[in-house]
């Protein structure tokens, strides 16, 4: 249930980022896919707090970065973009990622 969680958010969480850094998606509607994510967590009812693997940290880190960085900083801070598309690629599977790049569950 946790893994298929994963696979299938992970997957769509890049999408509409890889998107959204593109400029081929409003900010509101990324928003909106990371709460109904939120949402969707809720309904699993997993009450440890302790993400299992290190995907699911770097999963976690980038929902928390999206949410908590403003929209002027998501567009023009560089080191933040490079962090998000170091994220994303370790999500697909095509890169390693820096071990500071850790989220905790909601």
């Amino acid at each position: 249930m946790l893994d298929a969680f994963l696979e299938q958010k992970s997957k769509q969480l890049v999408f509409y980022l890889a998107r959204y850094l593109r400029g081929q998606l409003p900010h509101q509607e990324m928003h909106l896919f990371i709460w109904d994510t939120l949402e969707e967590w809720a309904q699993l009812k997993i009450s440890n707090k302790t993400p299992q693997s290190f995907r699911e940290m770097v999963f976690w880190h980038l929902v928390y970065q999206l949410e908590f960085c403003s929209e002027s900083d998501l567009k023009t801070d560089r080191h933040l973009r490079r962090e998000l598309h170091q994220c994303m690629g370790y999500l697909l599977g095509k890169t390693q990622v820096h071990a500071d790049f850790v989220g905790i569950r909601p």
